[in-house]
């Protein structure tokens, strides 16, 4: 694996937003007002199969009180959530950063150098449960800090993430053949359930009674992968607009390269509505123009496609932020269909079948403009009902989100964000999987006209039906 020269970039999610500072994390244990007996296990716990790992003793494990410190990077989750977002804070417990072996250099958090970096963190006061994700887009592991992370330990969950093993614009020059890059994230993302497991059962005395697997783009389609090809270790999931890859090709690179050929003049917004995108997100396409379609583009097809313009984007998507962001030409152009069948292989090692084995909750906005949803989770959604796992599964539109809820402070009177509506949708699974509750049926979430879109969002509200 080879050595990446990392970049700044302002797109979001399926992309990275911004170096994490090199901060070496502290040695000492860390945190004002932390009782006597609260780090009894720290140095007990052991990451089975890191390399190195580093642990702290801290006095409260959400972002509210890991503010200013090594122990996050509120950079790395820009745009993720609407600013009004209300976080639980006040959460006791051990956090351990740390990296398993690998020989790529992508991700430079505490000034490592080192991929596939993971955080783990167990709260004082814990349920008896585990939930595991993956970094969105080509961020890293404290990206969902925010987003997950606080709730799920104010819940009293342990709590796992993963850098997938590459990250940053440079991602797909990881590996030695086509794919690789991609192939990694699951890998890594089955590594370090396995290892958490193992390190919630060093720490509490007894292993985890229930595992669930979660994520953001990327990090939803980790989750789907994981579903389909490792569900003895998860007992559910949450998919937040998972990222598609099948072996026919059908996602991003037959999506995108048209909303590349817009940005160039040759291709209409009737040639978008055809490929996925939904009428009504038009608004939305000025700043996917700028920020996202080029570079998601390029930087995926150069994974799976390198031969078909080795020069674009080359040995590194851009060295400043306006060649990162760029398009390649050729893309507007770029037909999956006509490739060589070495490509489609390529994408078929990653590929999603939809023959998941444990419940899983899907979300997507109707008005996501990097991802839409027609051209991606409808198709998921399609997929797991041909292989007769409808049952498993449940699947929510939510009117007026998009993909990053970022978006929302920017377009409050268009979007909502979906945060709110994961939350419920996550609380929904578990009373699925532990108390045999069924979850609400397949609906569309109506923008409501007025209340707390921020904060709240009911699920079980009297819906049309989203397939």
């Amino acid at each position: 694996m080879r050595v990446s020269r990392g970049v700044p970039v302002v797109a979001p999610t399926l992309v990275a937003t911004a170096l994490t500072a090199a901060l070496a994390l502290p040695t000492a244990a860390a945190g004002a007002g932390v009782e006597a007996g609260h780090c009894a296990h720290q140095e007990r716990t052991r990451v089975p199969g890191a390399a190195f790992q580093q642990s702290a003793c801290l006095a409260d494990l959400t972002t509210t009180g890991l503010a200013g410190t090594p122990y996050t990077d509120p950079a790395d989750q820009a745009g993720l959530t609407a600013q009004g977002t209300r976080t639980p804070s006040g959460v006791p417990g051990v956090q351990i950063d740390g990296y398993f072996p690998d020989s790529s250099r992508f991700n430079a958090t505490h000034g490592w150098r080192h991929d596939a970096q993971f955080v783990i963190r167990l709260p004082d006061h814990w349920n008896g449960g585990l939930v595991v994700t993956g970094a969105p887009g080509t961020r890293r592991q404290y990206a969902t800090d925010k987003a997950i992370s606080d709730r799920v330990l104010a819940q009293g969950y342990a709590y796992a993430a993963t850098d997938k093993g590459n990250n940053g614009t440079d991602f797909y020059r990881d590996g030695t053949r086509p794919g690789d890059a991609v192939a990694e994230w699951n890998t890594r993302t089955t590594q370090l359930t396995r290892a958490a497991k193992r390190a919630v059962a060093q720490h509490y005395g007894r292993s985890p009674r229930r595992t669930y697997m979660t994520g953001i783009s990327n990090g939803g389609y980790l989750t789907r992968w994981q579903l389909e090809n490792h569900p003895e270790l998860y007992d559910g999931g949450v998919d937040w607009e998972g990222a598609l890859w099948t072996e026919d090709g059908t996602g991003l690179l037959t999506s995108l390269p048209t909303a590349v050929a817009r940005m160039t003049g040759s291709a209409t917004d009737d040639d978008l509505y055809r490929v996925g995108f939904a009428r009504g997100s038009e608004f939305l396409w000025p700043y996917h123009e700028k920020a996202y379609w080029g570079v998601t583009q390029k930087i995926y097809r150069a994974e799976f496609d390198p031969a078909y313009d080795p020069d674009c984007p080359g040995p590194t998507a851009g060295t400043t932020t306006e060649q990162i962001l760029a398009p390649c030409a050729t893309d507007a152009s770029y037909d999956l269909a006509s490739r060589p069948e070495s490509v489609r292989r390529a994408v078929a090692r990653v590929a999603l079948t939809g023959r998941i084995g444990r419940p899983l909750i899907t979300l997507h906005g109707d008005l996501d403009a990097l991802l839409p949803k027609a051209a991606d989770s409808d198709v998921y959604a399609r997929m797991i009902d041909a292989r007769g796992k409808g049952r498993l599964h449940r699947y929510y539109s939510v009117q007026g989100g998009t993909h990053v809820d970022g978006l929302y402070d920017t377009y409050p009177d268009r979007l909502r964000p979906i945060l709110p509506c994961y939350r419920t949708a996550f609380d929904a699974l578990v009373a699925w999987v532990e108390r045999g509750t069924p979850p609400p049926a397949d609906q569309v979430v109506d923008r409501p006209a007025s209340g707390d879109v921020v904060d709240s969002c009911a699920l079980d509200h009297p819906a049309t039906a989203a397939r």
